[in-house]
Order: C-alpha cells, then sequence, then structure tokens
C-alpha cells in the first residue's frame, strides 16, 4: 500500500519571546511585530537598548535621529516630525535622538556626533535632515560617512533621499563627494595663497614678529634684575618665579638683561 509523504507544518510564531540583553545581560521580551518573516522587537528595562530578532536571528538595532542647530533660536520640532513620519513608514521602530547646539564648522570628531558614531554597530541607522547637519564642510561630511559605512551602519538623508549603503548608488555617491572634497580643499588654498599674497602686496610683513615675546616673567622684570644684582643666583630665582631654570636663562638672553652681581652670591 503506497504511503503519502507527510507534509511538514509550519511552526506557529508566538507573540512574546525571550532573549538575553546584548548590552546588560537583562532577560528582554521581543513582541511580534511581522510574521513573514517573523520579526521581534523590544526594549531592555534594565538599560534601554533596543533590540530585534528575525527569524530567530537576533541583532541590535539602533534608529537615532541627529539634529544639530547653530544657534538657539532654531526650532527642532519640525525636523524630529520629519524623521519619526519617514522612520515609521519603513517600520524602523523607536526612534532615539542625539541633539546639539554647536556649529559644524568644530571639528566632528570632538563632538556629540563622534562619540555617536563610536558606539554604532552594524545594522544601526542614523537619520538627519540634511547633510549639513553632519558638518559645514564636505571634507568632514566624507569622513563621516566613510567611517559609518564602513561600520555598516545605515544614514538616511531626507533632504534629496539619499540613502548612503553598501549600493552601488552609495557608492558612487560617496566617489562624487570624495571628488568635491578634493576640490573644495584645492580652493581653500588657492584662497589663502591668494590673500597672503595681497597682504605682502600691501606691506604687511608676515610670519611670527622679530623679537622678545610676551612671558610671565616680563611683569617681575625689576625684582629679577635686583635679585640677580644682590647675587640671587638663577637657580632661586627661577624656583621662585615658577620657570626652569632654561626657561629663565634664555628670558635673559632676550631681553639682554645683565645677570653680572654686584654682591657676593646667596641662595
Amino acid at each position: 500500500m503506497e504511503t503519502k509523504p507527510k507534509l511538514m507544518r509550519r511552526r506557529s510564531a508566538k507573540s512574546v519571546i525571550t532573549k538575553t540583553c546584548e548590552k546588560c545581560s537583562a532577560q528582554v521580551n521581543l513582541h511580534l511585530v511581522s510574521t513573514t518573516p517573523e520579526i521581534y522587537r523590544g526594549e531592555c528595562e534594565a538599560c534601554g537598548e533596543k533590540a530585534q530578532m528575525t527569524e530567530g536571528k537576533s541583532q541590535s538595532q539602533k534608529v537615532i535621529g541627529y539634529l544639530r542647530v547653530s544657534t538657539q533660536d532654531q526650532d527642532l520640532e519640525k525636523n524630529k516630525a520629519d524623521i519619526l513620519a519617514w522612520a515609521n513608514s519603513k517600520g524602523l521602530g523607536p526612534v532615539l535622538w542625539v541633539e546639539e547646539k554647536i556649529s559644524g564648522v568644530k571639528d566632528w570628531r570632538k563632538r556629540e556626533l563622534g562619540k555617536l558614531v563610536d558606539t554604532l554597530n552594524a545594522g544601526a541607522w542614523l537619520i538627519t535632515p540634511e547633510f549639513s547637519r553632519l558638518a559645514r564642510s564636505t571634507l568632514q561630511i566624507l569622513e563621516i560617512l566613510a567611517k559609518l559605512k564602513e561600520k555598516n551602519v545605515n544614514v538616511y538623508v531626507l533632504k534629496g533621499g539619499q540613502h548612503v549603503n553598501d549600493s552601488i548608488e552609495s557608492k558612487v555617491f560617496l566617489t562624487m563627494m570624495g571628488l568635491f572634497s578634493e576640490i573644495e580643499r584645492d580652493l581653500v588654498s588657492a584662497r589663502t595663497k591668494e590673500a597672503l599674497r595681497a597682504r605682502q602686496a600691501a606691506g604687511v610683513k608676515l610670519g611670527r614678529p622679530k623679537g622678545p615675546g610676551k612671558s610671565k616673567l616680563d611683569q617681575y622684570r625689576p625684582e629679577i634684575e635686583a635679585l640677580l644684582k644682590n647675587g640671587s643666583t638663577q637657580r632661586f630665582v627661577a624656583k621662585r618665579y615658577g620657570c626652569s631654570e632654561a626657561n629663565l636663562l634664555n628670558w635673559l638672553r632676550k631681553n639682554t638683561i645683565d645677570r653680572t652681581p654686584s654682591f657676593p652670591s646667596i641662595s
């Protein structure tokens, strides 16, 4: 008698599963948000870490909305609303906000953005309203994007709908950005040289001015001269005014101060 093969029934998805938080090792409840494929999402109550599991494979997925303004009176609420609308349309889950009010000219590594880039892992998202929010320099923007791409972080810029990932379009875009940054460096160099030539033509002397520079010892010059004339050693004077003997000697020479004592040396 011929028997028919048994059909394998698809396992029914659970509505809630539990996994260990990768950040603090606490137990996290993940809730089913999609069945095709099965996607579970949740948040650790102990540390706030976002987590996601897709068909049994877990991964941390941070979704960051980055906002920067250079003045205190700029409003961030519209930018927040736009970022939230786009993230919700893609089903990315909760958005964590990183805001800073600082000039984009400042090196991105010394801003909150630098700390953020260091903490993001593969699969995370960084969403920002426009490229100029990251930095004011094309070169700095390129450095940020290259670093995030190296870490496999998704970057999405609302203005222009630019999604920087591993696609061929992103590679072409980053190549063009590299070209623009090189052009920018050349333009800055050319403007600097032109400005220096113009100042020279106007009779301005360039470079460090000749002669002794300012020193903290200048204000004590009469006292130091009196001490040396009364026979105090250079070691005693240097210690008294908080500098090294070498610095004191250099200062004496630059200011052509007579170090010959009028009385026997005392310490």
